[in-house]
């Protein structure tokens, strides 16, 4: 179920940033908890496939579970699918879908090297060791492999956007257990209008491709369409196969994005403003109290977008 907040109310929380940061994380926590359970009541799935859209907090959410999981004294681990891209020089040799522009579509399930990552996870869930390829973003390419085996009674989260997708992962109800995670919460301004997932994790990557990935505001602003459209396609449809939802939105994090980046946003509103989404998050952000990041806890969702998180594979 969805739930809406206005942005009012927002304001109002944020001036008490410590209240409202215990109060988010405590939320959130419950989810991670809600997750923790549901795995332990399935001692025969120690895989965990873990999904949702770009920007959705997958990684800060399977991190925290394992580390839940190791407080209890288990064990745990997180891989990321990305490691399962077909290098370029594959793309040639392979029946990859384009766009409508004619170009490759980085957004198809069909970019991953399915029969291998299919293979790898049926190997996973018996305790049989693999070679899991390790992919370099920089030049689209595999820099090499390292080993890797579950040990008896360990979990292993495997996160990526096609997590539960079949034309990927095949049928594996009965080894897998299987997270979804998105933003469900909607934000309201005083006329009505609706900040919506789309646009929360569309914040929330500005934040970490500008910090983190040398990507400028434009150019992720002009792979809004074609993100958009792949999740669509591949990735809203196969939510419903999850055997647990996440909500993943923090009540303050508006209030941080817009200390991060409205500076930056407006400076740039010529080169941006042709972008509808760019003057529909800024009339938003525009209403928003800003509140500084030094109050982020360091496990914190929104530490994957703004940095400083004390979370790493």
């Amino acid at each position: 179920m969805k739930r809406f907040i206005k942005t009012r109310s927002l304001n109002r929380m944020v001036k008490e940033p410590e209240e409202i940061m215990q109060l988010s994380e405590e939320n959130y926590s419950a989810y991670v908890e809600e997750a923790v359970r549901m795995m332990l009541d399935s001692p025969e799935k120690h895989v965990v496939l873990l999904s949702g859209p770009s920007g959705s907090g997958k990684t800060t959410t399977a991190l925290r579970i394992v580390g839940r999981i190791e407080e209890m004294g288990g064990q745990a681990s997180v891989i990321s699918m990305d490691n399962y891209f077909l290098p370029a020089s594959e793309f040639e040799h392979r029946d990859i879908p384009r766009d409508e522009n004619g170009n490759i579509d980085l957004e198809s399930p069909q970019r991953l090297d399915i029969p291998l990552f299919c293979e790898h996870l049926e190997k996973l869930a018996m305790g049989q060791e693999v070679q899991m390829p390790l992919f370099r973003f920089a030049d689209q390419s595999r820099r090499g492999y390292t080993p890797l085996q579950r040990s008896e009674g360990e979990y292993i989260i495997i996160e990526g956007i096609h997590a539960l997708n079949p034309i990927v992962t095949g049928a594996v109800d009965e080894y897998c257990s299987k997270i979804f995670v998105s933003v469900n919460t909607r934000v309201r301004d005083d006329e009505g209008e609706m900040l919506c997932a789309r646009h929360i994790n569309l914040l929330r990557r500005l934040c970490r491709d500008s910090l983190f990935r040398k990507r400028g505001l434009r150019e992720t602003f002009s792979m809004l369409r074609s993100v958009t459209r792949g999740e669509q396609l591949y990735i809203m449809p196969f939510r419903n196969r999850a055997d647990i939802r996440v909500d993943t939105f923090m009540p303050f994090e508006l209030s941080v994005y817009k200390h991060v980046l409205y500076q930056s946003l407006r400076e740039d509103h010529d080169a941006l403003c042709g972008y509808d989404a760019y003057n529909f998050i800024m009339r938003f952000l525009e209403e928003i109290d800003p509140v500084d990041p030094e109050y982020v806890w360091k496990n914190s969702i929104v530490r994957e977008f703004i940095g400083g998180s004390e979370l790493e594979y």
